[in-house]
């Protein structure tokens, strides 16, 4: 029963009429059974109970012999909001914000929600946070973010502790960052071209003109030795390790079975290489062994290393930046670790947007 129709269904002048009332005079005994007969009437007393409750007085969860009435309670609204994104999957989450069969996925926990936002904000400059896609690795980064965009971020479970996973060289971070593969294959299964980012990145162009013809899987280079402007797209020879050293930060794959095979092969080097306390690994050196083991069989290609940087030659090689000005697309805030620093150093460069262009992003000011 809604609370406003028991309100007006008995007119109060009713509740309160005497009903000993006669024509003969009352005693001064009788002239106090109106007030009493109120006190302790059930309807007056429904009221009473129910205007405390109404104006915060008592707590809806207080029983009182009126159990049989539900009351609104914040709470429950939370409730349905949080069953309702729980059970949010990742092909009804794929199929809501993919456009032309596109999407933009991070992977995020909690903690790195200021540089979600940052990143956010480079790509609606650019026009294309329609089809990102945030995979929340936590409940609180699942909610926070469809609550302000919703439909907009999934959880592929298990979730993690949010706390344990933002540590570089952390079993947490390496938990954390291994699940990368599964999730993109996953999305491949789906039929999808997808592009993954860090949220530690930042658009100063649209990537999208720069993924030529029909490869399998792009990516970048993570060494800061300068290469030619026209250096080739190949993958690059192995190093001193006997790997190459790409970059898993950013990648676009398409949904073919040469990308499969290299997320495949991604987590079965993650499962033959796993966190040790004497060996403190990340999914990266991972990445690169998938790709040297299946560089026959799969159509790989090499981006731009002007377009897309690594960190450790934007941010160290002035030189270098003031020779290619203009060509810069994704700036990659790496060879670098901790929060604080990594805003410290966007801040001075002008890339820390979230202080004073919030409202740019879709989740606006968090």
């Amino acid at each position: 029963m809604k609370m406003s129709s028991f309100l007006h269904q008995r007119p109060l002048h009713n509740v309160l009429t005497d009903p000993y009332e006669s024509s003969s005079p009352k005693s001064s005994q009788n002239h106090q059974r109106p007030i009493i007969t109120f006190l302790f009437n059930r309807t007056s007393l429904f009221l009473f109970l129910t205007l405390l409750i109404v104006f915060g007085i008592l707590s809806p969860s207080i029983r009182t012999p009126l159990q049989g009435l539900v009351f609104f309670n914040n709470n429950s609204n939370d409730k349905v909001f949080e069953t309702k994104w729980a059970g949010y999957t990742l092909a009804e989450a794929t199929s809501f914000v993919a456009k032309n069969r596109t999407l933009i996925v991070c992977a995020v926990s909690e903690p790195y929600l200021p540089f979600l936002n940052n990143w956010l904000i480079s790509i609606s400059r650019q026009k294309h946070h329609a089809k990102v896609l945030v995979i929340a690795e936590d409940y609180a980064t699942l909610f926070k973010v469809n609550r302000k965009w919703p439909g907009h971020a999934v959880l592929i479970p298990p979730a993690l502790d949010s706390q344990s996973a933002h540590k570089f060289g952390s079993q947490g971070f390496f938990n954390f960052t291994s699940r990368r593969p599964r999730h993109l294959l996953q999305i491949l299964e789906l039929g999808y071209n997808v592009m993954y980012n860090d949220v530690d990145m930042v658009w100063l162009a649209d990537p999208f003109p720069y993924l030529q013809g029909e490869h399998d899987v792009y990516f970048t280079d993570d060494m800061a030795a300068v290469k030619p402007l026209n250096h080739s797209h190949d993958l690059p020879p192995p190093g001193k390790k006997g790997r190459t050293y790409i970059c898993s930060c950013m990648i676009y794959l398409r949904p073919t079975d040469g990308a499969k095979l290299v997320m495949k092969k991604w987590t079965e080097e993650l499962q033959a290489q796993p966190w040790s306390k004497a060996k403190k690994a990340n999914d990266q050196p991972a990445f690169n062994w998938a790709l040297n083991k299946t560089a026959g069989q799969v159509d790989l290609y090499l981006l731009s290393q002007a377009a897309f940087p690594t960190g450790g030659l934007y941010f160290k090689n002035p030189t270098w930046v003031k020779e290619t000005k203009g060509m810069h697309v994704i700036i990659h805030n790496n060879y670098i670790t901790g929060f604080e620093k990594k805003i410290k150093r966007f801040k001075e460069y002008g890339l820390w947007l979230v202080d004073d262009y919030a409202s740019e992003s879709p989740l606006g000011r968090l």
